[in-house]
């Protein structure tokens, strides 16, 4: 993989918002091109543990009339997000990175992820993350460790918890990942991968539908790739 430092316009939420107002990028074609480069480097990188391909098609779809009709919810409408993959999505499998919750599917959905949806924002699959949210290189020897996109020479550590959730977003397979932190599992992984990720200070987010670590220092948490970015998810999406 090719990688740049120069960041694409339409690979950020700002750049994806200027181009969806002015009509020049559409959330369809947008939404197909993110799954595309999923398809083709996902297998190499590891960072989904679930793609929902359809599912995101037909968000992608709902946002495109929406925006044809003059109707725009806000700055993250029609914004492809990585999701990490201990956040409840109903009747969907939410296995926390372990072997033995592949076959647990979840009754409710986060309202985190509810937000997300709620404001436009279009779900492309969960992500891999350490057993349970525990440790901070981003291992898992159990459903596998992502790649970290610097170096597609070497497997380099990509940080952790929340580290397919960096991964997807710093090789350009999510505009933005969302994962959680309790002890740096959000801000290792941006680090790790050349990202922003923030933590919000503790009880100001719901944590509701999120598989705990520790239900004092929890926090959901954005990843993106600019400071504007991460601001505009907690301003627009999780608070």
């Amino acid at each position: 993989m090719q990688k740049t430092k120069n960041l694409d316009p339409l690979t950020t939420i700002a750049g994806l918002f200027s181009a969806y107002r002015d009509g020049s990028a559409k959330p369809t074609i947008v939404t197909q091109n993110y799954l595309a480069e999923i398809a083709r480097l996902d297998p190499v990188l590891g960072a989904f543990q679930q793609v929902w391909a359809e599912r995101a098609m037909a968000a992608a779809e709902a946002a495109e009339r929406a925006m044809a009709g003059g109707y725009h919810t806000g700055p993250v409408h029609g914004i492809p997000f990585a999701l990490k993959d201990i956040f409840h999505v109903k009747d969907t499998v939410t296995t926390c990175g372990s072997a033995a919750m592949l076959d647990r599917v979840a009754t409710t959905t986060s309202t985190i992820g509810n937000r997300l949806t709620a404001a436009g924002g279009i779900i492309l699959g969960k992500t891999k993350t350490v057993e349970c949210a525990f440790g901070g290189w981003g291992t898992n020897q159990q459903m596998g460790t992502p790649m970290n996109p610097w170096d597609m020479q070497t497997h380099r550590v990509p940080g952790g918890s929340s580290s397919g959730s960096a991964v997807a977003v710093a090789s350009g397979l999510a505009a933005c990942g969302v994962g959680s932190d309790t002890g740096g599992s959000v801000r290792l992984p941006a680090a790790f991968c050349g990202l922003v990720g923030l933590k919000v200070t503790a009880g100001r987010l719901p944590t509701d539908g999120i598989m705990p670590l520790s239900q004092t220092p929890d926090t959901p948490g954005p990843i993106a790739q600019t400071v504007l970015g991460v601001a505009t998810v907690v301003q627009f999406v999780i608070m």
